[in-house]
């Protein structure tokens, strides 16, 4: 199994001090310190040594050095600049590894691409909590080459990238996640793995992708938005609040068989693809063709 020098809390200790970082947690950062969880998500990240692997968030490179044995490329974003000499010295002992300092959502597709020697295939990464979501979707959206992603992030986002309708923590972002990946894989992990250990608990999930962003996405995504725009309004009313005309819906629903006084949450992604499907056919995004030309 493929681990990281790093994963132990004296490794990582030593490494701080010897790059003046042991004091300095000013953006939460929280070190991984064992071994066995690096085990596991090496494992769910199934690498054969042809894959471009994206990441985010390195931190001093503890799942980097376990990653760079395994993939072909491994490209790292990282947005604080005081780890930027960690990392420098790791791509100096590793050719297959290079890095990008700034946020991992503004850096230019193409920069990350040209890093990688093409478009990242597999996004392996112990997220920074606060952007973990956004990232995530984000991109799934924006990478088509990208085939899946192992991520570590807080237990409670876990919970909304896996929620089945009908539940509690289902909500617009699942439905929108679910258009692009499925959850093939997760694990727990309790703060003790961790230097210093979180106040919350983590999660790792593997996703697989099940479809290409495409610009039936695109709409089915802003069906979603409509629908869970007011939550505690039913669907019908929700979504012509956000523009959606009334006699479209009402025309669509009972073509699709979806009842205008169900709730969004109570919708699976199938449903809101045949929902968009069907006010496509109807002309309902008409104007997004107009404003396109």
């Amino acid at each position: 199994m493929t681990t990281s020098p790093l994963a132990s809390p004296a490794a990582t200790r030593e490494l701080l001090e010897a790059f003046g970082l042991a004091t300095k947690h000013r953006l939460g950062q929280n070190f991984l310190i064992d071994n066995h969880v690096i085990e596991r998500i090496m494992a769910l990240a199934g690498l054969t040594g042809s894959e471009r692997v994206l990441e985010v968030g390195p931190g001093i490179g503890t799942l980097t050095l376990a990653l760079v044995e395994e993939a072909s490329r491994v490209v790292s974003i990282e947005m604080d600049h005081e780890l930027e000499p960690v990392l420098a010295a790791h791509a100096q002992a590793h050719p297959s590894f290079s890095f990008i300092m700034g946020d991992a959502l503004k850096v230019p597709l193409a920069s990350i691409a040209e890093a990688a020697g093409g478009e990242p295939t597999v996004f392996v990464a112990n997220l920074p909590y606060n952007v973990a979501a956004t990232i995530i979707l984000s991109f799934f959206e924006q990478m088509p080459a990208l085939e899946r992603a192992v991520v570590m992030v807080q237990k409670e986002v876990a919970d909304r990238i896996a929620a089945r309708p009908g539940t509690k923590a289902y909500g617009g972002y699942t439905a929108k996640l679910a258009l692009f990946a499925e959850v093939t894989g997760r694990f727990e992990v309790p703060p003790r793995c961790f230097l210093p250990a979180p106040h919350v608990d983590s999660a790792v999930v593997r996703l697989e992708r099940v479809a290409a962003p495409g610009p039936e996405a695109a709409r089915t995504m802003r069906v979603i938005d409509a629908a869970f725009a007011q939550r505690r309004k039913t669907i019908r009313n929700s979504m012509s609040s956000s523009g959606f005309d009334k006699a479209l819906l009402d025309v669509a629903f009972e073509s699709t068989g979806i009842a205008p006084t169900a709730r969004a949450e109570t919708l699976s992604v199938a449903d809101f693809t045949r929902l968009t499907e069907e006010l496509d056919r109807l002309g309902a995004f008409a104007s997004d063709a107009k404003d396109a030309r």
